[in-house]
């Protein structure tokens, strides 16, 4: 791979016990991911793709094999250990934004910052620069029931964001927009992928954000069916 692999995927399984029966999820997938990518693992529903970003993300852990993230066996991580690589290296977007109605945006986007040993003046001016980066200073006091979606989602990458996460985890980051809305939200990450070498991967099936990926992983039933290079 051209970059430095900063997650590496080796044998991993993911099973859930269902009033059916144990389901597996994930069924022995073996991928690296490398710095600064711009990648989408796509697939129909239930073909894996939100079991595998939550275990990169350290929101889950495998039931067979190892996903070594940032230098670190997930799977090996205790509940305190996860956290600090989840609050101090990782960034998430959701398709359901997350904000929390009753802060303002500058609030929202300040809130991954308040578990950091920084100072009033530093986290002010991140929330700040982040803000910046998504054309939302004029925003900094309003609160979500104010914004449109597409600015809702422009805020929840600001929050993301404002730590300079060295990876951005995206579950299907443009379900609840336009097409508009989300060419505009889908050109900033690309931006910011560029400016600050953040490694971003999607979990989709959104022609839309398949349209901007450099690589693009297929899963089907929870396995690796393609792995591509694409020309965007």
């Amino acid at each position: 791979m051209e970059n430095s692999v900063i997650i590496s995927i080796q044998g991993l399984k993911k099973h859930f016990i269902t009033p059916g029966g144990r389901f597996t999820a994930l069924n022995g997938i073996d991928i690296e991911f490398g710095k600064a990518e711009f990648t989408g693992v796509v697939g129909p529903s239930g073909s894996g793709k939100t079991t595998l970003l939550n275990i990169i993300g350290s929101l889950d852990s495998p039931s067979e094999g190892k996903a070594i993230v940032l230098g670190q066996s997930i799977g090996e991580l205790n509940v305190k250990q996860a956290a600090l690589l989840r609050r101090s290296r990782l960034g998430f977007i959701f398709q359901s934004y997350n904000l929390l109605p009753v802060y303002t945006v500058f609030e929202n986007v300040e809130f991954p910052l308040l578990l950091l040993k920084l100072n009033d003046g530093q986290r002010k001016k991140m929330v700040m620069d982040s803000l910046e980066w998504l054309g939302l200073t004029d925003k900094v006091k309003s609160k979500p029931a104010q914004l449109s979606g597409g600015e809702c989602q422009r805020v929840a990458i600001a929050r993301s964001m404002v730590k300079k996460p060295e990876i951005v985890l995206a579950d299907e980051p443009t379900a609840n927009l336009d097409a508009a809305n989300s060419h505009h939200i889908l050109k900033t990450m690309v931006q910011l992928n560029k400016e600050f070498k953040t490694t971003f991967i999607f979990a989709t099936h959104d022609d839309k954000v398949i349209g901007y990926l450099r690589r693009k992983i297929s899963l089907i039933d929870g396995k690796v069916a393609k792995d591509e290079i694409t020309n965007n």
